[in-house]
């Protein structure tokens, strides 16, 4: 089975699929996420987290910016 890279719009409890795919990459990690599994994203910056870890790894970079 050849997995093919989505595009998705990120809203704020939903996404939606602006090019069909299995999966998504992690703006922190790189790691493929399945669609089935993407739980977290941030709506403003329009990607994708693995888990909680890189969401908040992503937070606190942007936070010591201001």
């Amino acid at each position: 089975m050849i997995k093919k890279k989505a595009k998705l719009i990120y809203k704020h409890n939903s996404f939606d699929v602006v090019e069909k795919g299995d999966y998504v990459l992690c703006a922190v990690s790189g790691k493929q996420i399945l669609l089935s599994d993407l739980n977290y994203w941030n709506v403003e910056l329009q990607e994708a987290y693995f888990s909680p870890k890189e969401a908040k790894v992503k937070y606190e970079k942007a936070r010591n910016k201001s």
